[in-house]
C-alpha cells in the first residue's frame, strides 16, 4: 500500500511542482515523498521510477499530441537522428524517471539512518 501511496504523491506533487518550478523539482519531491514513506531501498527506487515514468510519457506524449507532433519530429531528427517522435518521448521519460529513482532512493536511504 505504502508502494502506490508513493507512487501517486510523487506523480501528482511533481506535477504540481513542475507548474511553478524547473524540471529539477521531480527529485525533490520524490526525495521528501521517500524520506517521509518508509520503503525499502529498491521499492523506494522503484516507485520513483514508475511514477515520474508514467508522468512525463505521458504530459509529453499530449502536449506532443496536441500539435501534431510537429515539433518531436524535428527534435527526434536533432537529437536521436531518426525521424521518431515516439523513441524521443521514450528517452525523455526514461530521462525523467531515472532522476526521481535515484532521488527517491537517497530518500529512502537518508530514512534508514
Amino acid at each position: 500500500m505504502k508502494f502506490i501511496i508513493s507512487i501517486i504523491l510523487i506523480a501528482l506533487l511533481s506535477l504540481a511542482a513542475g507548474l511553478f518550478f524547473p524540471w529539477w523539482i521531480v527529485a525533490i519531491t520524490a526525495f521528501i515523498v521517500t524520506a517521509v514513506i518508509p520503503q525499502k531501498p529498491y521499492m523506494a527506487f522503484l516507485s520513483g521510477f514508475i511514477a515520474l515514468f508514467m508522468l512525463w510519457s505521458i504530459l509529453a506524449w499530449w502536449l506532443s499530441n496536441n500539435n501534431g507532433h510537429l515539433l518531436a519530429h524535428k527534435v527526434s531528427m536533432l537529437i536521436l537522428k531518426i525521424n521518431s517522435p515516439f523513441l524521443l518521448i521514450l528517452v525523455t521519460a526514461l530521462i525523467g524517471s531515472l532522476v526521481a529513482g535515484f532521488a527517491s532512493l537517497a530518500g529512502s536511504y537518508l530514512r534508514k539512518n
